[in-house]
């Protein structure tokens, strides 16, 4: 009987404290699913039913007449954004409201891995993006191009070994390629990833993206009982592999910059330099004022910064540059169009890819562009709210500590700003045809000072490897290619295809 009892109160504890912000968004008039215990109205992603993204759509869609959506995720009120103006709010005008991502509700126990870049919040990202942001000028894209182009035409030789094999796999293909420029072009090195399948920073790739069934439980744990999980470590098998090749890197630059000039030499030079310090975004002096804040980069940052660099470059990337080829495989139409465009401009650079040629190549960043319009690499966009807010035109305040969501792939998909969304057409992108509506809602790189720091020098990365491509080869459907790829239901920040391949078939051009 005891034990009975026991277990009604346990139980009963339990309900009340997983229940007890359900009342949050009916309280507010925001219209919502009912939430339901332990999941909230998250279950098909916390059961590897659905992406993070796929939610956020599919309740997009729901409520098409909504300007806000609620959701819960687990025990966690979100909002999920449909309208452009409050978009707006959000990520550019009111951004010191909403300047934290919110990956980590505890900043004082965040892994050594999430100390990047993109992770962190606060003062600690103002000063590493303050710091980075010099290695991504256009200028310092320009320089790099000539390592580019080398690994463009070792992607080419790939490509023609591969054709005798019959159909490849465009996703490795194009990530082999993504891996091969961030060695050389970010730590000064030649992985030759297109030809050496163990290579370290491949494996270490693998060990980052590849989220297997324990990985997934520590997010789903992460997200139910924050507070009782902080001290689990979600890249714990990363971080013995991350410190041991930045540790090589730095050995073989002697642990101080070297002339190369790349990303890592950057890193080196603030650690050198010691204390930085910055005003504080958080802080302020009894007169209003920021407080001054000091940090050091230690080689837990320059872990950090080197992982991030290495992931968003060749993730983001390849599965950009993929799935345009997908398209392209399945509009030949426009293929012939943009390979067109590549022939004429190569041709007036000397039959060479050069900095200025790809800048001429107008219909091929097109065709890109529609590709990250079918399938952005980041599905959606999260930020947090750090203190109350009010959205004056729809009448809602929200509370510090609300997620609110940025449904990017669905607002790319949706016939309200986009004449037949489900058409791959390269011509919206036309100056003369994209809205200023449309450009509000295209995020694939997200929008405001948290925007993606390295969008130049990704965007020239991909555009010349699709050239290098187009000019030697056309892409066909394999037997096995889908149309529409359905989006990997484990896949978080990055959005990858189910499968994780994209099967065409390459001919090389007559």
């Amino acid at each position: 009987m005891f034990a009975l009892i026991t277990f009604g109160i346990v139980f009963v504890v339990f309900y009340l404290y997983n229940t007890r912000t359900f009342k949050y968004w009916a309280s507010k008039g925001v219209k919502h699913d009912r939430p339901v215990l332990l999941f909230g109205n998250n279950a098909k992603n916390f059961l590897m039913k659905q992406s993070r993204s796929q939610a956020m759509e599919e309740m997009y869609w729901k409520y098409p007449k909504e300007k806000v959506v609620g959701f819960y995720r687990s025990t966690t009120p979100e909002l999920i954004l449909r309208d452009p103006e409050l978009i707006k709010q959000v990520l550019i005008s009111k951004f010191t409201h909403f300047y934290s991502r919110g990956f980590h509700p505890y900043p004082k126990v965040v892994e050594p891995v999430m100390r990047n870049l993109f992770i962190v919040e606060g003062d600690l990202w103002k000063m590493l993006r303050q710091k980075l942001t010099p290695a991504f000028t256009s200028g310092k894209v320009k320089t790099s191009f000539p390592m580019i182009v080398e690994r463009a035409e070792k992607l080419q030789s790939r490509t023609l070994d591969a054709v005798k094999s019959g159909v490849i796999d465009a996703k490795d293909l194009m990530s082999r390629y993504a891996i091969d420029f961030i060695g050389c072009c970010g730590f000064g090195l030649d992985p030759d990833s297109l030809n050496n399948d163990d290579s370290e920073f491949r494996k270490l790739g693998n060990d980052i993206i590849n989220i297997g069934f324990k990985d997934y439980a520590i997010v789903v744990l992460k997200e139910m009982f924050p507070a009782l999980t902080q001290n689990l470590k979600l890249f714990g098998r990363v971080e013995k592999r991350a410190f041991s090749l930045v540790k090589q890197i730095q050995d073989r630059k002697g642990n101080k910059p070297s002339c190369k000039g790349d990303f890592v030499d950057l890193l080196l030079e603030y650690k050198q330099k010691g204390p930085i310090e910055i005003e504080s975004l958080e802080k302020c002096l009894p007169d209003g004022t920021p407080e001054k804040v000091t940090f050091e980069f230690d080689d837990i940052l320059v872990m950090a910064q080197t992982c991030l660099f290495f992931v968003a470059g060749f993730e983001t990337s390849s599965s950009t540059t993929s799935y345009t080829l997908h398209q392209l495989a399945f509009n030949p139409g426009i293929q012939k169009k943009v390979q067109k465009e590549i022939d004429e401009v190569i041709a007036k650079h000397n039959q060479k890819l050069s900095y200025d040629a790809i800048k001429e190549m107008t219909y091929l960043e097109w065709v890109f562009k529609e590709g990250m319009r079918f399938f952005p690499s980041s599905g959606h966009l999260t930020r947090v709210c750090c203190r109350q807010y009010s959205f004056d035109d729809i009448g809602l305040t929200i509370d510090a500590g609300v997620r609110v969501i940025v449904p990017v792939r669905a607002l790319h998909m949706d016939p309200k700003y986009w004449n037949k969304p489900e058409e791959f057409r390269p011509e919206r992108f036309h100056p003369d045809e994209f809205t200023a509506t449309q450009k509000a809602v295209y995020l694939p790189f997200g929008e405001g000072p948290r925007t993606c720091i390295g969008t130049r020098l990704g965007l020239m990365q991909s555009l010349a490897g699709l050239a290098a491509v187009l000019s030697l080869f056309s892409v066909e459907p394999a037997p096995e290619s889908v149309r529409f790829p359905d989006v990997n239901p484990t896949s978080d920040l990055v959005q990858s295809p189910k499968g994780g391949k994209l099967p065409l078939i390459f001919k090389r051009r007559k």
